[in-house]
This record gives C-alpha cells, structure tokens and sequence, in this order.
C-alpha cells in the first residue's frame, strides 16, 4: 500500500541551543529516525513504477507521475520511523517551499535497500511540539556525528503566514542549503 502525504511542503527551519532547559520535550511525542539519501539520478519512472536499478519502490498516481516528469532534480531520501519505511521525493521551489512526494514502500524492500546501499544518512530524535499559536514544530535531536546539533522547523501554509517563535529557538537557517539534512548526511558521509 502507498500513502501520498503532501505535493507542497512549505517550513522555516532554526537552530537551536540545547545546552539549557529543553522545553520542546516536555508534553511531546517523540520518535527515532534514520534518513538515508540516495545518489541523484538513482530513480527511474518505468511503465508507471518508480525504481532504483531493477527494485520496484512505489507506483504513483497520475498527478504524482505527472510531477515527476516535470521536475528535472529530485532529492530521494528513504526515512526510516517507528519500523515504517518511508520513500521522499523533495524538490526546492523556492527558500522555503519545496514540492514533496511522499509514500510508504514495503518494509522488506526498504530494508534491503538501505542495508546494501552504504548511503549516507543522520541519525536524530524528533519532538513534535505544539507551539503556543497552535502550530506544530518538529525539533530534531541529532546522534551520531552530529550529537549535539539541534534544528527545529516549523510547517506552514504559506510562505508569508505569522508564526509564534518560541523563546529558546535561535538563528533562522531556513533556505540555507548547507543546513539541510541531505548536506549534513552527505558531511559526515554513510
């Protein structure tokens, strides 16, 4: 079964200080994750199915098709969350948009991918936390090489929309391309 969560992801992404309280634990879920990127150009759209090299990973809808082939330069990350597989086709719209496709692949076959791929990915905790305009921040706990680093983001509607920054949020980094998760993976290599 695959599951579309969104075309249009739009967020403002932040640093964060974690060497003082950490607020965004307290009243939030949390949950362990490992994003791995895959090389660009490693999909392809046969006969309706995306694949890497001979491994079938999903079938798009129409629409979802559609956006594939007008989008020239996909990021492709497996994320891995709660033993659920996850197959992410990201592509930058402008410094906070991106178009998004999103599907759930089957778990033997992700597993297989990530575990013979050598792929690099992070490692991090996400909080989510509800912000006090009843908005909904994810707040990323890095581990690994990273331990210590920690991003929070926030979704919008619109690019333009109001939101309420919590006080122990710091620098805005949102559209910084080397702040991304795929740069970060790619800096401490797979």
């Amino acid at each position: 079964m695959w599951i579309l969560t969104e075309y249009i992801e739009i967020e403002r992404r932040f640093l964060v200080d974690g060497r003082e309280q950490k607020p965004w634990r307290i009243g939030s879920s949390a949950s362990d994750i490992k994003q791995y990127y895959l090389p660009q150009g490693a999909l392809s759209l046969q006969e309706g199915t995306l694949l890497m090299d001979s491994m079938e990973l999903v079938e798009p809808n129409e629409e979802e098709i559609e956006i594939w082939r007008t989008i020239q330069q996909w990021t492709v990350r497996i994320r891995v969350r709660g033993g659920v597989f996850f197959l992410t086709c990201k592509s930058k719209m402008s410094h906070a948009a991106a178009h998004e496709l999103e599907w759930i692949i089957d778990a033997k076959t992700g597993a297989s991918l990530v575990r013979v791929g050598g792929f690099p990915h992070v490692e991090k905790t996400r909080y989510v936390w509800p912000g006090p305009d009843g908005k909904v921040w994810e707040v990323d706990e890095f581990e690994g090489p990273l331990a210590g680093l920690i991003l929070a983001e926030v979704e919008l509607q619109q690019t333009e929309e109001e939101v309420e920054i919590p006080g122990w949020v710091g620098q805005e980094i949102t559209g910084l391309p080397s702040w991304s998760n795929k740069s970060l993976a790619d800096t401490i290599g797979s």
